[in-house]
């Protein structure tokens, strides 16, 4: 007996794994600044910092919507056994 949509876990480790390796590489090339920059360099700095933090987000979005969609595969699965109802209506005479 299967407790689990396969597909659903399945793309959602997919993009636990994915946003992992991305926050990990946005993590390791963090820009550093240095003593005596120019303002334009200042400003490039800044600029490779708020991109950097920006994927970081995309990141972590990507990594909490796989992990969501992990948690929801544990209670996505049909059960075999089970037809749609139908609702009958009685007449009233």
């Amino acid at each position: 007996m299967v407790l689990v949509n396969k597909k659903m876990l399945a793309g959602g480790m997919a993009m636990v794994i994915v946003g992992l390796v991305f926050t990990i590489n946005i993590n390791a090339a963090i820009p550093v600044g240095q003593a005596g920059m120019t303002e334009e360099e200042t400003l490039d700095l800044m600029l490779a910092e708020q991109e950097n933090k920006d994927y970081g987000t995309l990141a972590g979005i990507l990594f909490g919507l796989g992990f969501l969609l992990v948690l929801i595969s544990f209670g996505a699965r049909r059960k075999k056994g089970d037809k749609p109802t139908k609702n009958v209506e009685k007449k009233v005479e």
